[in-house]
């Protein structure tokens, strides 16, 4: 007789999310997934095929839900620098609300990058390049407008301020607080604005 799933596949997927993002990939065992989605061992495997499979389906549904739709908003906002800035009040009002400290699982799973498979670790780093491409985008925009100057580097400047988004989620875990948080803000303005 073939499998027949009796639950909703989509809150399933949420409620893993929710497991993966506080513990981590590694950490988590099937166990604990188990017990976090709420259905048995044998409809994991049915509906998932494995711990990794679910994994994949986690995080590309985490990046459509949040990076996907955050990027589409600021791809509409006509002025780059006011998209910059958009950006990262964003993440300093996720961070604000992140109660439970849990950051952003994009960039939880980057920190664990050397348990991950190779299809995985292309995942990350294309979402990572996805990211950096919006702002060498909005950086030549603010050329051709005369609001970012020439002398700031489209290519070395994108990868500076990933690489603020990225250290301001995983710092926001614990380290940094609001204050912290809002000076990465200004240093990224900075930036553009040399």
């Amino acid at each position: 007789m073939p499998w027949e799933k009796s639950f909703d596949l989509d809150a399933a997927v949420d409620r893993a999310t929710e497991v993966f993002w506080a513990k981590g990939y590694e950490p988590t065992s099937i166990s604990d997934l188990v017990d976090g989605m709420g259905i048995n061992k044998g409809s994991l495997y049915n509906a998932f095929g494995s711990k990794k499979e679910l994994f994949k389906r986690v995080f590309l549904k985490y990046d459509q839900d949040h990076r996907h739709a955050t990027f589409a908003r600021l791809e509409n906002i006509d002025d780059p620098k006011v998209a910059i800035a958009t950006l990262f009040d964003s993440l300093i009002e996720d961070c604000a609300a992140d109660k439970d400290r849990k950051g952003c699982l994009l960039a939880n799973t980057a920190l664990e990058l050397p348990n991950h498979s190779d299809d995985i670790k292309e995942m990350v780093n294309d979402a990572f390049g996805e990211i950096e491409s919006f702002f060498k985008r909005a950086i030549t925009k603010g050329h051709k407008r005369g609001t970012i100057p020439q002398c700031v580097k489209a290519k070395d400047t994108a990868k500076a301020l990933l690489s603020m988004v990225v250290g301001l989620r995983v710092l926001s875990r614990g380290i940094f607080d609001a204050a912290s948080v809002k000076a990465v803000k200004k240093s990224a303005l900075r930036l553009i604005s040399e």
